[in-house]
Order: C-alpha cells, then structure tokens, then sequence
C-alpha cells in the first residue's frame, strides 16, 4: 500500500512553491470532488487520502494543459449524454496527457512506486467518464476499476505561468 498521506504532501507542497498553484482544501459543491481555474486546484475535505492523491495530479495535469494547450480548456467543457462518439477521442486523448503531466509531477517529487497505481486509477476514471458520456449513467466509479492497466509515461511539464480563468462547477470531476 502506498503512502497516499505522506505522497499528497510531497505531491502538494511541489505545486504550490515549485509551479505557483494554490491548493484549497473546502466543501466542494456536489457532485463534484475536486476542481480548478487555471491558477488553483480545490479539493474536498472529505476525500480520501487516496482519492486526494490522485485529484492533486490529475487536476494538476489539467492545469498545465489549461496553460499551455489553448484548445484544452474546450475539451475539458461538461458535455450532455449522448456524446456522440467522434467526440470522444479528444476527450480521453485529454485525460490521458493531464495523467502524463501528473505522474512526472509524482517523479519530480521523487515518487516512483505510484507509476502503476496512478495508471489503473486513470483508467478506471476514464472508463467511467466515458461509460458516463456513452449513457448518462452515473455507476459507482470503482465498478470500472481493472488492476494492471498499461502504464502512463511520464510528459515533461512545458513551462507556463498559472493564469485564472474560472473554476468548473459543472464539470465531470471524480
């Protein structure tokens, strides 16, 4: 079992003083659990360590994509079920270079045993969000989960200066 408390410190404290993103911890607004601006990330209280972990890269990878990929804000738009399925492509493509971001942010904070963990969370949040897209259905997210999914390689982090835009709200965060 990873040390999901000790690795969401390293993991929290890396963005705030090394990439100038504020981490707000406070009751986000159902149904959501985390959320962001381009400048911060918030997440709930209630979370999990686990679940926080993985939140601060997975938010942490759509900041960066915020910031350097001008059309990422756009895809990370809510969308109403039925997606049509042509859609869906960007949308995973999107999710699947946040993770990339994430897990160097995990290597930057010398974190090297959460590669695997990090990819089966990724895509069991994919899954979800596609089945979610595909149905409008809303399953239990763990119901999506596959042990042993291939594992994300690490992007390298583009410089970017955090800029606000505005925080989420309807969007599809788990």
């Amino acid at each position: 079992m990873l040390p999901y408390s000790a690795y969401g410190e390293l993991v929290q404290a890396r963005i705030q003083s090394g990439y100038g993103i504020r981490v707000v911890t406070r009751d986000v607004q159902d149904p959501l659990t985390g959320d962001l601006d381009g400048a911060e990330i918030h997440l709930d209280y209630l979370l999990s360590p686990e679940d926080r972990l993985f939140l601060l890269g997975h938010l942490f990878g759509h900041t960066v994509q915020w910031n350097v990929h001008p059309h990422a804000f756009d895809i990370g738009k809510l969308r109403h079920p039925p997606v049509p399925e042509q859609d869906l492509p960007p949308v995973i493509e999107y999710e699947r270079q946040a993770a990339a971001y994430a897990l160097r942010l995990f290597h930057e904070c010398g974190i090297f045993d959460a590669d695997q963990w990090f990819s089966d969370y990724t895509a069991c949040d994919m899954a979800y969000l596609t089945h979610f897209y595909r149905t409008g259905d809303k399953r239990p997210f763990r119901e999506f989960w596959v042990a042993g999914s291939p594992v994300i390689a690490p992007l390298p982090v583009p410089p970017f200066r955090p800029l606000a835009r505005i925080l989420r709200r309807d969007g599809v965060v788990i």
